[in-house]
């Protein structure tokens, strides 16, 4: 009984599915935190006295949450070639780039939404104070505005982490790939996408509770 359960493909396939699943979060983990940068600059620049930096973050924002993320990859990996930028971007940079790009803009609306959620007498409140706009932001705003932010950048996270399953597209060895060359090779489809499942499952489930508990506790 356990030598059947050990040569099953549910345990033969773990090996090369933990391997894609590294890339997977590697992939969204690094994308989201530069994500987050771009978000976070694009949020605020959205809330910019100057129509030029808000016109320029809305439109991002627009065409980034307008097209599919998969549509994005292949553009980025697929469309600029060496004869239009100079060089190649590789598969693992691609993937990247797409999270972040795609990350950043919905990021952006978490930001300005946040930001916007706090009390213009918060503001009024630094301005009486001596503070600049810039300070009054950085020491008043912004430590109010993140702590609404942290749930639905939890949300964020694992949207990212179900969207790498579209890389495969370009042959990025994240988890799904990795999979798909498994049950290819060993023609156990049924038994590795359970694999599959189970994995996403065990880090988006967990994150999901977690959220939920930090949600109450930061009451927002």
């Amino acid at each position: 009984m356990i030598d059947t359960i050990v040569n099953s493909h549910y345990i033969q396939s773990l090996p090369f599915l933990l391997q894609g699943l590294v890339w997977t979060l590697a992939i969204t983990i690094i994308g989201l935190i530069l994500g987050f940068i771009l978000g976070a600059l694009t949020g605020l620049g959205r809330l910019s006295k100057s129509k030029i930096i808000r016109g320029i973050c809305a439109i991002y924002v627009d065409v980034v949450r307008g097209t599919p993320i998969l549509v994005q990859v292949l553009f980025i990996y697929n469309g600029l070639t060496e004869d239009i930028i100079g060089f190649n971007i590789d598969k693992f940079s691609a993937s990247i780039i797409a999270i972040t790009i795609n990350a950043g803009a919905y990021i952006s609306e978490i930001v300005r939404g946040a930001v916007k959620s706090i009390d213009k007498g918060q503001h009024e409140a630094g301005r009486s104070i001596g503070l600049t706009e810039k300070q009054t932001m950085r020491y008043i705003i912004w430590p109010q505005a993140f702590k609404r932010m942290i749930p639905p950048l939890g949300n964020q996270f694992i949207i990212s982490l179900k969207d790498t399953s579209l890389f495969s597209v370009i042959a990025v060895g994240e988890l799904l790939y990795r999979g798909k060359e498994y049950y290819n090779t060993t023609f156990s489809a049924f038994q590795t996408l359970i694999m599959v499942c189970i994995l996403y499952l065990i880090i988006t489930i967990p994150t999901s509770y977690y959220l939920q508990r930090l949600e109450r506790k930061l009451d927002v």
